[in-house]
């Protein structure tokens, strides 16, 4: 790492990072040592030669003396940042270290080539595998003399997980770390002072399940002596003030909302923030003085608005979209009274002559007495007649926020809701337990049992829409990729009485086979704690399955694998299930990029549910199959 002074150009060395075995000192000791001190006391030559070496010695010593000290990485370690103080004073740095050789790292084949020839890619561990660790430096400056930090402070037993440098102060007198240990159940926030690279904790925040929230990783300088940041203490996202000392802890927002992004304002005038405070369902933009005190909204309109303030603080650029309208960008002033221009139009006309409803979002009575909400598509919404079937549509990621009025992150799958509802069908789209968007409580309801209240939600759907609509459970289908998928086959294997039939997209099919930073966090580690990942894994329910299946599923899926539903295929093979089939999708990956492919797969989809659910009779005990 260089600087280069603005004035004269000159440029200076900041530091002098190596791998490998930093040099040993090379005297000959024992018998050498001993015959090349004979040799000096004999001969005039060897003594001449020797003075000459330690001049040059003396010389060079004095040269590296005006250079930084270098210091050395451990094998396989690497700089993974470096942050330097604003004064120049000194810098931190963060490394990452590669685990053992064991770590395996994961195969995925990919069988259409340009060779001819299949290929391989290698992608990521398993969850529970060997996993980088890394370590923080301070580097005083010129000097370069190093002091390794000890992040995770009360316990030498622990690494973080993640760890990251949030900024230093204006006067570059301090820094701000934090770090979140490899439980995922604790983080830190330190300062760090310049002037020794002493490390002051100045706030812990625990958590039984995982550490989380929609901005766990917000946080800066206010001034020079008071630091902010997101947490979720209170049981939601709010922001507060903190001195640099650990003292004077203020929580400038509260309720039963969100902050979802925060911000300070160049000047240190404000806080710019985006919350949920209108409602669940909303995300609007607002300005707040950084002393705390009354927040002025800034946008008006219903829906989502993605704010960016220019650089003098007069004008924002507000990215906007509606529950039926995609994102647009618009333009105003920063003030709570604004015009706001529209610059943008993104949908083609054909699109906007279509019929696209706003959802209706109801609260679904829940076995557990804390109501879900959902969107619902109804027949009547976009002119269809019901045909006594309905469809669930369940989100991905888990922790994601899909009931609400803005543009879906599901928008392929909101526009065919409205076609499955054109064809008679009521829709449901669930936030279900774990979901994005309603505090810390309902983060973790999935923690050590993925497919338990989640899923029990999406019967709990069912149960309304059995008594709403007198839909029968078994004429009702449920479809989801990735997260949604997982949960479409422990809904099929678990709850078979509650579905009549189901496509699994993308799905996770054994927890033990996913990555580690989702995973673990949610369900410890696989060989720590095996009944969340037995209970949590729909392969060791497939003896379960009684109503069709789709499996669907790209072949060069690199989060999570084809090798799941592949081993799932042999699991029901062996079982001896007939009510299933499987579509692959040889050049995809997760998230689909041909047209083709969606296209077969929401046709795949609609055909499965229409075989089934419009002409279903009532269930019967004694039957495994209803034929149409």
């Amino acid at each position: 790492r260089t600087a280069i002074d603005l004035a004269d150009g000159t440029v200076r060395q900041l530091t002098d990072i190596r791998t490998g075995t930093p040099p040993r000192d090379s005297t000959p000791r024992g018998m050498r040592g001993a015959l090349q001190r004979e040799q000096s006391a004999l001969f005039d030559v060897i003594r001449d030669q020797l003075r000459r070496d330690s001049i040059e010695k003396a010389e060079r010593e004095r040269r590296d003396s005006l250079r930084t000290k270098a210091f050395w990485l451990k094998r396989g370690e690497r700089i993974a940042t470096i942050s330097i103080s604003p004064n120049g004073r000194a810098l931190l740095l963060v490394t990452a270290i590669r685990g053992p050789d064991s770590a395996r790292q994961t195969i995925v084949p990919q069988f259409v080539t340009r060779t001819g020839y299949t290929d391989e890619l290698r992608v990521r561990t398993k969850v529970g595998d060997t996993q980088d660790s890394g370590r923080v430096a301070f580097v005083s400056l010129p000097s370069g003399d190093v002091k390794w930090l000890r992040i995770v402070s009360d316990d030498t037993t622990r690494v973080a997980a993640q760890v990251a440098v949030r900024g230093w102060n204006d006067a570059g007198t301090a820094a701000l770390v934090s770090a979140v240990t490899n439980d995922w159940k604790t983080r830190y926030l330190h300062t760090v002072s310049v002037a020794d690279g002493a490390l002051k904790t100045v706030d812990v925040l625990r958590d039984s399940a995982w550490i989380g929230g929609p901005c766990g990783n917000c946080a800066g300088w206010v001034d020079d002596q008071r630091v902010w940041f997101i947490s979720e203490a209170d049981g939601y996202a709010h922001l507060y003030t903190l001195g640099a000392n650990g003292q004077g802890r203020r929580q400038l927002t509260s309720g039963k909302w969100e902050v979802v992004d925060a911000e300070l304002s160049p000047d240190k005038r404000w806080f710019w923030l985006h919350t949920s405070e209108v409602s669940p369902f909303e995300q609007h933009f607002y300005r707040m003085p950084t002393a705390g005190g009354a927040r002025e909204r800034i946008t008006r309109e219903v829906g989502q608005h993605n704010v960016t303030v220019s650089p003098d603080g007069r004008l924002i650029a507000d990215v906007h979209s509606s529950a039926n309208r995609p994102p647009e960008l618009f333009t105003g002033n920063l003030t709570s009274h604004a015009t706001i221009s529209q610059l943008t139009t993104s949908p083609t006309a054909e699109w906007l002559s279509h019929r696209w409803i706003k959802p209706e979002i109801v609260m679904i009575p829940a076995s557990d007495g804390v109501p879900v909400p959902a969107r619902i598509y109804r027949p009547a919404d976009v002119g269809g007649t019901p045909n006594g079937a309905a469809a669930i549509f369940v989100h991905g990621a888990g922790y994601l926020h899909n009931v609400h009025n803005w543009w879906s992150t599901y928008y392929r799958e909101y526009m065919f809701n409205h076609f499955l509802a054109s064809r008679g069908y009521v829709v449901l789209d669930i936030d279900y337990g774990g979901s994005a968007g309603y505090g810390r409580a309902g983060r973790p309801a999935i923690y050590r049992h993925m497919g338990g209240r989640d899923l029990q939600d999406h019967v709990d759907g069912v149960r309304y829409l059995q008594k709403e609509f007198a839909i029968d459970p078994e004429r009702v289908g449920i479809y989801g990729g990735s997260y949604g998928g997982f949960i479409t086959l422990m809904g099929l294997f678990t709850e078979p009485e509650w579905f009549g039939a189901g496509a699994a997209l993308r799905a996770v099919t054994d927890w033990q086979h996913y990555n580690h930073p989702y995973t673990s966090r949610i369900l410890n580690l696989p060989y720590a704690d095996t009944v969340s990942y037995r209970r949590s894994s729909p392969i060791y329910f497939a003896e379960g399955l009684r109503d069709p299946l789709l499996i669907a599923h790209g072949m060069v899926d690199v989060n999570v694998h084809f090798q799941d539903v592949v081993r799932l295929a042999q699991r029901l093979i062996e079982l001896q299930k007939t009510e299933w089939e499987m579509a692959v999708y040889p050049v995809e990956d997760h998230g689909f990029v041909r047209p083709d492919s969606w296209t077969d797969e929401y046709r795949r989809i609609f055909e499965l549910f229409e075989r089934y659910l419009p002409a279903r009779v009532a269930a019967q005990p004694d039957l495994v199959h209803r034929a149409p």
